[in-house]
Protein backbone atom coordinates (compact mmCIF):
# COMPACT_ATOMS: atom_id res chain seq x y z
CA UNK A 1 0.00 0.00 0.00
CA UNK A 2 1.62 3.50 -1.34
CA UNK A 3 1.86 6.25 1.39
CA UNK A 4 -0.05 9.68 1.05
CA UNK A 5 1.98 12.51 -0.68
CA UNK A 6 1.43 16.01 -1.52
CA UNK A 7 -1.00 16.00 -4.89
CA UNK A 8 -2.82 13.20 -3.86
CA UNK A 9 -6.61 12.55 -4.18
CA UNK A 10 -8.42 11.84 -0.96
CA UNK A 11 -12.19 10.40 -1.50
CA UNK A 12 -14.31 11.62 1.54
CA UNK A 13 -17.15 8.92 2.21
CA UNK A 14 -19.57 8.65 5.34
CA UNK A 15 -19.81 4.74 6.30
CA UNK A 16 -21.76 5.53 9.54
CA UNK A 17 -23.33 9.26 10.01
CA UNK A 18 -24.22 11.63 7.25
CA UNK A 19 -22.77 15.30 6.96
CA UNK A 20 -25.54 16.44 7.94
CA UNK A 21 -25.67 15.02 11.58
CA UNK A 22 -23.40 17.54 11.80
CA UNK A 23 -24.49 20.72 10.23
CA UNK A 24 -24.17 20.25 6.38
CA UNK A 25 -21.41 20.32 3.83
CA UNK A 26 -20.79 24.16 3.90
CA UNK A 27 -20.71 23.93 7.66
CA UNK A 28 -17.75 21.85 7.32
CA UNK A 29 -15.67 23.34 4.34
CA UNK A 30 -13.34 23.96 6.57
CA UNK A 31 -11.69 20.75 6.95
CA UNK A 32 -11.83 20.89 3.59
CA UNK A 33 -9.89 23.93 3.21
CA UNK A 34 -7.16 22.59 5.42
CA UNK A 35 -6.88 19.52 3.89
CA UNK A 36 -6.34 20.94 0.43
CA UNK A 37 -3.65 23.57 2.36
CA UNK A 38 -1.78 20.57 3.45
CA UNK A 39 -1.45 20.09 -0.49
CA UNK A 40 -4.20 17.03 -0.99
CA UNK A 41 -7.08 16.65 -3.65
CA UNK A 42 -10.74 15.96 -2.26
CA UNK A 43 -13.40 14.72 -3.66
CA UNK A 44 -16.89 13.59 -2.11
CA UNK A 45 -18.83 10.00 -2.25
CA UNK A 46 -21.60 9.90 -5.01
CA UNK A 47 -24.18 9.35 -2.16
CA UNK A 48 -22.38 11.92 0.33
CA UNK A 49 -25.20 13.89 0.73
CA UNK A 50 -27.60 11.03 1.59
CA UNK A 51 -29.71 11.75 5.42
CA UNK A 52 -32.28 9.24 6.47
CA UNK A 53 -34.09 9.08 9.80
CA UNK A 54 -31.08 7.62 11.35
CA UNK A 55 -28.75 10.59 10.20
CA UNK A 56 -27.24 8.13 7.44
CA UNK A 57 -27.54 6.52 4.42
CA UNK A 58 -28.72 3.48 2.83
CA UNK A 59 -26.85 0.37 3.26
CA UNK A 60 -26.49 -0.21 -0.18
CA UNK A 61 -25.75 3.66 -1.01
CA UNK A 62 -22.61 3.27 1.36
CA UNK A 63 -21.75 0.44 0.04
CA UNK A 64 -21.48 1.53 -3.28
CA UNK A 65 -19.82 4.59 -1.91
CA UNK A 66 -16.92 2.34 -0.45
CA UNK A 67 -16.39 0.47 -3.36
CA UNK A 68 -16.31 3.12 -5.96
CA UNK A 69 -13.29 5.07 -3.81
CA UNK A 70 -11.51 1.46 -3.60
CA UNK A 71 -12.04 0.84 -7.09
CA UNK A 72 -11.19 4.34 -8.78
CA UNK A 73 -7.45 4.43 -9.93
CA UNK A 74 -7.61 7.87 -9.05
CA UNK A 75 -8.32 7.79 -5.46
CA UNK A 76 -5.18 7.51 -3.25
CA UNK A 77 -6.72 7.59 0.32
CA UNK A 78 -10.29 7.59 1.67
CA UNK A 79 -11.31 9.65 5.09
CA UNK A 80 -14.58 9.03 6.87
CA UNK A 81 -16.50 12.09 7.22
CA UNK A 82 -17.44 11.00 11.37
CA UNK A 83 -18.24 8.21 13.22
CA UNK A 84 -22.05 7.38 14.23
CA UNK A 85 -23.68 3.95 15.13
CA UNK A 86 -23.93 1.98 12.23
CA UNK A 87 -21.21 1.29 9.94
CA UNK A 88 -20.75 -2.82 11.26
CA UNK A 89 -24.37 -3.04 9.25
CA UNK A 90 -22.28 -2.71 5.93
CA UNK A 91 -19.58 -5.89 7.02
CA UNK A 92 -21.90 -8.38 5.27
CA UNK A 93 -22.51 -6.30 2.13
CA UNK A 94 -18.68 -5.62 1.33
CA UNK A 95 -16.81 -6.80 -1.63
CA UNK A 96 -13.55 -7.74 0.54
CA UNK A 97 -11.92 -9.65 -2.56
CA UNK A 98 -12.20 -5.71 -4.48
CA UNK A 99 -10.94 -4.15 -1.26
CA UNK A 100 -8.06 -6.74 -1.05
CA UNK A 101 -7.26 -5.87 -5.15
CA UNK A 102 -7.29 -2.46 -4.27
CA UNK A 103 -5.32 -1.61 -1.32
CA UNK A 104 -5.35 2.01 -0.19
CA UNK A 105 -4.84 4.16 2.87
CA UNK A 106 -8.23 4.19 4.58
CA UNK A 107 -8.67 6.52 8.02
CA UNK A 108 -11.60 6.87 10.03
CA UNK A 109 -12.43 7.10 13.57
CA UNK A 110 -14.94 6.33 16.46
CA UNK A 111 -17.61 4.49 14.37
CA UNK A 112 -15.23 3.27 11.74
CA UNK A 113 -13.76 0.93 14.11
CA UNK A 114 -15.87 -1.79 12.82
CA UNK A 115 -15.01 -1.18 9.04
CA UNK A 116 -11.06 -0.77 9.83
CA UNK A 117 -10.97 -3.83 11.99
CA UNK A 118 -13.37 -5.73 9.99
CA UNK A 119 -11.42 -4.61 6.82
CA UNK A 120 -7.63 -5.79 8.55
CA UNK A 121 -9.58 -9.27 9.67
CA UNK A 122 -11.00 -9.98 6.17
CA UNK A 123 -8.06 -8.84 4.00
CA UNK A 124 -5.13 -8.16 6.09
CA UNK A 125 -4.97 -4.79 4.39
CA UNK A 126 -3.88 -2.51 6.91
CA UNK A 127 -6.22 0.21 8.22
CA UNK A 128 -5.66 3.75 10.07
CA UNK A 129 -7.90 4.83 13.55
CA UNK A 130 -7.26 8.74 13.20
CA UNK A 131 -8.93 11.93 12.62
CA UNK A 132 -12.06 12.06 10.58
CA UNK A 133 -12.90 14.46 7.55
CA UNK A 134 -14.55 16.51 10.06
CA UNK A 135 -11.99 16.88 12.68
CA UNK A 136 -10.23 18.89 10.46
CA UNK A 137 -12.32 21.71 10.70
CA UNK A 138 -10.82 22.20 14.45
CA UNK A 139 -8.56 24.94 15.23
CA UNK A 140 -7.53 24.39 18.78
CA UNK A 141 -5.16 21.05 19.22
CA UNK A 142 -5.02 20.99 15.36
CA UNK A 143 -0.93 21.17 14.94
CA UNK A 144 -0.63 18.06 16.82
CA UNK A 145 -3.32 16.10 15.19
CA UNK A 146 -2.21 16.64 12.01
CA UNK A 147 1.34 16.55 12.45
CA UNK A 148 0.08 13.18 14.24
CA UNK A 149 -1.96 12.07 11.36
CA UNK A 150 1.03 13.07 8.48
CA UNK A 151 3.48 11.06 10.28
CA UNK A 152 1.25 7.72 10.06
CA UNK A 153 0.07 8.63 6.43
CA UNK A 154 3.46 9.55 4.72
CA UNK A 155 6.32 7.06 6.37
CA UNK A 156 6.20 3.49 6.56
CA UNK A 157 7.34 3.88 10.86
CA UNK A 158 6.37 6.14 12.65
CA UNK A 159 6.30 7.25 16.57
CA UNK A 160 3.22 8.11 18.95
CA UNK A 161 4.40 11.10 21.41
CA UNK A 162 2.23 12.95 23.67
CA UNK A 163 0.43 16.28 23.18
CA UNK A 164 1.29 18.81 25.13
CA UNK A 165 -2.32 19.72 26.08
CA UNK A 166 -5.68 18.47 25.66
CA UNK A 167 -9.47 19.15 25.81
CA UNK A 168 -12.96 17.33 26.62
CA UNK A 169 -14.83 19.70 25.02
CA UNK A 170 -16.98 18.50 22.04
CA UNK A 171 -13.94 17.61 19.51
CA UNK A 172 -16.42 17.77 16.41
CA UNK A 173 -17.90 20.99 17.23
CA UNK A 174 -15.28 24.28 17.00
CA UNK A 175 -17.90 26.91 18.46
CA UNK A 176 -17.48 25.15 22.19
CA UNK A 177 -15.20 27.00 24.58
CA UNK A 178 -12.34 24.84 25.23
CA UNK A 179 -10.30 24.39 28.54
CA UNK A 180 -6.86 22.52 27.60
CA UNK A 181 -5.22 20.54 30.67
CA UNK A 182 -1.81 19.62 30.54
CA UNK A 183 -1.15 15.76 28.99
CA UNK A 184 0.46 12.81 31.31
CA UNK A 185 0.37 9.68 29.49
CA UNK A 186 0.42 7.32 33.02
CA UNK A 187 1.60 3.57 33.54
CA UNK A 188 -0.64 1.22 35.53
CA UNK A 189 1.83 -1.87 34.64
CA UNK A 190 5.30 -1.38 33.34
CA UNK A 191 6.75 -3.39 30.70
CA UNK A 192 8.17 -3.91 27.23
CA UNK A 193 5.74 -5.78 24.21
CA UNK A 194 5.77 -6.11 20.89
CA UNK A 195 2.50 -7.01 18.78
CA UNK A 196 -0.26 -5.97 16.42
CA UNK A 197 -2.40 -3.06 16.75
CA UNK A 198 -6.09 -3.93 16.67
CA UNK A 199 -8.78 -2.34 18.53
CA UNK A 200 -10.39 1.43 18.63
CA UNK A 201 -13.94 2.70 19.92
CA UNK A 202 -14.13 -0.56 22.61
CA UNK A 203 -18.32 -0.10 22.27
CA UNK A 204 -17.80 -0.29 18.61
CA UNK A 205 -15.25 -3.08 18.55
CA UNK A 206 -17.28 -5.49 20.74
CA UNK A 207 -19.82 -5.28 18.00
CA UNK A 208 -17.34 -7.64 16.56
CA UNK A 209 -17.49 -10.53 18.97
CA UNK A 210 -18.48 -13.51 17.35
CA UNK A 211 -18.57 -12.10 13.83
CA UNK A 212 -16.01 -13.48 10.84
CA UNK A 213 -15.29 -9.45 11.09
CA UNK A 214 -13.23 -9.72 14.29
CA UNK A 215 -9.47 -9.66 13.97
CA UNK A 216 -7.64 -12.52 14.87
CA UNK A 217 -3.86 -11.43 15.22
CA UNK A 218 -1.57 -14.23 17.03
CA UNK A 219 0.40 -11.31 18.87
CA UNK A 220 -1.65 -8.27 19.27
CA UNK A 221 -1.67 -5.42 21.13
CA UNK A 222 -5.35 -3.83 22.29
CA UNK A 223 -5.79 -0.01 21.77
CA UNK A 224 -9.17 0.75 23.71
CA UNK A 225 -10.80 4.02 24.25
CA UNK A 226 -14.65 4.89 25.08
CA UNK A 227 -16.61 8.00 23.59
CA UNK A 228 -18.55 10.69 25.34
CA UNK A 229 -21.89 9.74 27.37
CA UNK A 230 -21.01 5.82 28.10
CA UNK A 231 -20.22 5.74 32.51
CA UNK A 232 -17.56 3.67 34.35
CA UNK A 233 -19.65 0.51 34.81
CA UNK A 234 -20.18 0.35 30.87
CA UNK A 235 -16.22 0.23 30.35
CA UNK A 236 -15.98 -2.08 34.08
CA UNK A 237 -18.57 -4.58 31.67
CA UNK A 238 -16.32 -4.11 28.01
CA UNK A 239 -13.52 -4.73 29.56
CA UNK A 240 -14.28 -7.75 31.06
CA UNK A 241 -15.41 -9.00 27.84
CA UNK A 242 -12.82 -7.56 25.64
CA UNK A 243 -10.42 -9.69 27.96
CA UNK A 244 -12.57 -13.15 27.87
CA UNK A 245 -12.65 -12.75 23.88
CA UNK A 246 -9.03 -11.78 23.51
CA UNK A 247 -7.55 -13.29 26.67
CA UNK A 248 -3.91 -13.00 25.66
CA UNK A 249 -2.80 -9.27 24.57
CA UNK A 250 1.15 -8.79 24.84
CA UNK A 251 -0.33 -5.02 26.26
CA UNK A 252 -3.64 -2.86 26.99
CA UNK A 253 -3.32 1.09 26.03
CA UNK A 254 -5.95 3.38 26.98
CA UNK A 255 -7.06 6.31 25.33
CA UNK A 256 -8.57 8.92 27.88
CA UNK A 257 -11.73 9.07 28.81
CA UNK A 258 -14.13 12.38 28.03
CA UNK A 259 -15.13 14.34 31.26
CA UNK A 260 -19.09 12.88 30.06
CA UNK A 261 -17.87 9.44 31.07
CA UNK A 262 -17.53 10.43 34.94
CA UNK A 263 -14.20 8.15 34.72
CA UNK A 264 -12.14 9.23 37.82
CA UNK A 265 -8.25 7.84 38.41
CA UNK A 266 -9.52 6.19 41.34
CA UNK A 267 -12.53 4.06 39.61
CA UNK A 268 -10.34 3.20 36.72
CA UNK A 269 -7.52 1.88 38.91
CA UNK A 270 -10.32 -0.10 40.62
CA UNK A 271 -11.23 -1.56 37.39
CA UNK A 272 -8.01 -2.66 36.36
CA UNK A 273 -7.19 -3.79 39.31
CA UNK A 274 -9.66 -6.63 38.95
CA UNK A 275 -7.74 -8.19 36.48
CA UNK A 276 -4.68 -10.37 37.41
CA UNK A 277 -3.83 -10.40 33.48
CA UNK A 278 -2.68 -6.37 33.10
CA UNK A 279 -0.72 -6.60 36.14
CA UNK A 280 1.54 -9.13 33.98
CA UNK A 281 1.43 -7.13 30.98
CA UNK A 282 2.13 -3.31 30.13
CA UNK A 283 -1.22 -1.17 30.69
CA UNK A 284 -0.82 2.58 29.90
CA UNK A 285 -3.59 4.89 30.15
CA UNK A 286 -4.76 8.91 29.21
CA UNK A 287 -3.49 8.01 26.13
CA UNK A 288 -4.25 10.72 23.35
CA UNK A 289 -6.39 8.40 21.52
CA UNK A 290 -9.78 8.96 22.46
CA UNK A 291 -12.98 10.76 22.08
CA UNK A 292 -11.10 13.91 23.59
CA UNK A 293 -8.87 16.08 21.40
CA UNK A 294 -6.30 15.94 19.75
CA UNK A 295 -5.51 12.44 19.24
CA UNK A 296 -2.68 10.74 17.19
CA UNK A 297 -3.21 8.19 14.80
CA UNK A 298 -2.54 4.36 14.73
CA UNK A 299 -2.50 1.79 12.57
CA UNK A 300 -4.42 -1.08 12.65
CA UNK A 301 -2.53 -4.35 11.49
CA UNK A 302 0.61 -2.46 11.91
CA UNK A 303 3.36 -3.66 14.58
CA UNK A 304 3.91 -1.73 17.52
CA UNK A 305 7.15 -1.78 20.00
CA UNK A 306 6.36 -0.52 23.87
CA UNK A 307 8.48 0.67 26.29
CA UNK A 308 7.08 1.93 29.45
CA UNK A 309 10.41 2.87 30.68
CA UNK A 310 11.65 5.25 28.47
CA UNK A 311 7.81 5.80 27.25
CA UNK A 312 8.42 4.78 23.87
CA UNK A 313 5.42 3.62 21.13
CA UNK A 314 7.12 2.90 18.21
CA UNK A 315 4.99 1.94 15.45
CA UNK A 316 5.76 0.34 11.57
CA UNK A 317 3.91 -0.48 8.91
CA UNK A 318 6.47 -2.52 6.44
Amino acid sequence: MKKLKKGDHIRVVSPSSSIEHIGGFEANLVAKEKLEELGFDLSFSSNYFEHDLFDSASIASRVEDLHEAFVDPSVDAILATIGGFNCNELLPYLNYDLIAQNPKIFCGYSDTTALLNAIYAKTGMQTYMGPSYSSFKMEAGQAYQTEAWLRAMTQDDYDLVPSKEWSSAPWYDPTKPRHFMPTEWKVYNAGSALGTIIGGNLSTFSLLRGTPYAPQAENYILFVEEAEGYPPEHFLRELAALLQAYPNPQAVIIGRFPKECEMTEEILLAILDKHLLLKTIPVLYDLDFAHTQPLFTITIGGQVTLDTEKMVIHVQTK
